[in-house]
């Protein structure tokens, strides 16, 4: 992907001001783009501006702020994005090697997707002041939150890791500002912000989609839970076994378990297999050398048994390219599923090769989708747009963001979490998405 006339924009403009009004980026197409797709609508006229500190009557979700309807003629967005311009640009201005670390990339496609977002809103009559940071700057999330750079934020979206989630999340909610936190698939220890949203899905909620599907799926199956003796993959099975207990169902078979190792043969796994149901093989692997090996013992027992087999999320990028996974059905989870189809991703993919003379990868998508769907929220609801998430239209991605309570008998959500997982099958041109 050629970025570097689009990176150089990105770090004049960034060097020159961190503020972009009305989403009005410092890159710019050569030529000219004719905006969103057609089925979109300009904006509804806003209503007069409300104090923010309004007391309010009514608390969704117990939470006051969120009974306050407070819209602006203009609102702030805050963007972040692991963009590294601080160590790829530490010498001068041009990139070298003329080739962008592959370490850049990630956060950088992010961000175009996110700024192509707020250049169609921007068409479409919002008015927004945009500031964007690079999270892996010289400039500390800490020092924003100490500089109070950040105190008018309406809206932060950003691709974070663990520590910087956390730094963030405490501020937002202090601050009572509604984060998107955009890729990471956990909570990053973070157990009471209502304020904060987490579309990538956390793996418990992968366990609980996983073990519901399988279960609703397949009539008469034998469930065979394969896992190695290790914390993390021990906590997956217990996260497996609170789905079952908790499911209500007359219907659902009990799941068998088994441990794992480089030295297990595929005869001693085949003594928890049946010839007469299918074998349901759900593998808590996340790491591609830990599924491959497991999928190459079960493969040499796929000729006698009959088996689906469900991995991790992370098996979306597991190329089974070799002859003896040939044979092997093989599911994975995912928060995310796009075909290219809909009207939006082919308004991106076109908006994108004639802005940045490439075709967006799928972490473009994603800032795409986010931007897109949350600004909106902002827009329609206010800048408490929390007890209308549920029924939001999807933009590419359909989201289904619901309460999540980690503590029994708890009144305030933790944190917002996407519940709509896809379950697909690998395919050896494209994937299937299996449930609807």
């Amino acid at each position: 992907m050629n970025q570097l006339i689009s990176v150089k924009n990105l770090l004049a403009g960034l060097a020159l001001s961190v503020l972009f009004t009305a989403c009005s980026s410092s890159r710019k197409s050569t030529s000219r783009v004719d905006g969103p797709p057609p089925s979109l609508s300009k904006p509804t006229p806003e209503k007069k501006p409300e104090n923010k500190n309004e007391t309010a009557k009514a608390a969704p979700f117990n939470v006051p702020a969120f009974a306050r309807e407070v819209k602006k003629p203009t609102y702030n967005i805050a963007l972040f994005a692991p963009l590294y311009l601080d160590s790829v640009f530490a010498n001068s201005n041009d990139i070298p090697g003329r080739t962008m670390p592959r370490y850049v990339m990630a956060g950088l496609e992010f961000y175009e997707g996110a700024q192509l977002a707020l250049d169609s809103l921007q068409q479409l009559g919002y008015n927004l002041k945009v500031n964007v940071y690079d999270t892996k700057g010289r400039q500390s999330i800490a020092s924003l939150i100490n500089s109070k750079a950040l105190d008018a934020t309406d809206l932060i979206i950003g691709s974070f890791s663990n520590p910087e989630l956390k730094e963030t999340s405490d501020f937002a909610k202090k601050k009572e500002i509604n984060l998107v936190s955009g890729v990471l698939p956990n909570d990053a220890g973070i157990s009471d912000n209502p304020f904060l949203f987490i579309p990538n899905s956390t793996l418990k909620t992968h366990c609980e989609a996983i073990h519901n599907y399988v279960q609703e799926a397949f009539s008469n199956k034998n469930i065979v839970l394969l896992r190695r003796n290790t914390t993390f993959e021990n906590r997956l099975a217990a996260d497996f076994k609170g789905s079952y207990d908790k499911m209500n169902s007359p219907k659902k078979s009990r799941i068998r378990e088994a441990i794992w190792n480089e030295s297990t043969t595929p005869e001693e796994l085949s003594k928890y297999l049946l010839t007469d149901r299918p074998n349901i093989v759900i593998v808590t692997a996340l790491d591609e050398a830990g599924a491959k090996s497991i999928l190459r013992k079960l493969a040499a027992a796929n000729t006698n048994y009959p088996m689906q087999i469900f991995g991790m999320p992370t098996w979306d990028v597991l190329k089974l390219k070799e002859p003896e996974f040939k044979s092997l059905q093989v599911f994975y989870s995912s928060p995310y599923f796009n075909d290219k189809s809909d009207s939006y991703s082919r308004y991106l993919s076109d908006y994108f090769r004639r802005t940045y003379k490439a075709r967006p990868s799928d972490m473009a998508y994603k800032g795409f989708d986010l931007t897109f769907y949350f600004v909106r929220l902002l827009h329609s609801n206010g800048v408490y747009f929390n007890s209308a998430v549920e029924a939001s239209p999807s933009v590419i991605t359909r989201f289904n963001f619901q309460p999540v309570y980690v503590r029994d008998g708890e009144q305030t959500p933790s944190y917002f979490e996407n519940k709509n997982i896809f379950i697909i099958q690998k395919g050896d041109s494209s994937d299937v998405k299996m449930n609807q």
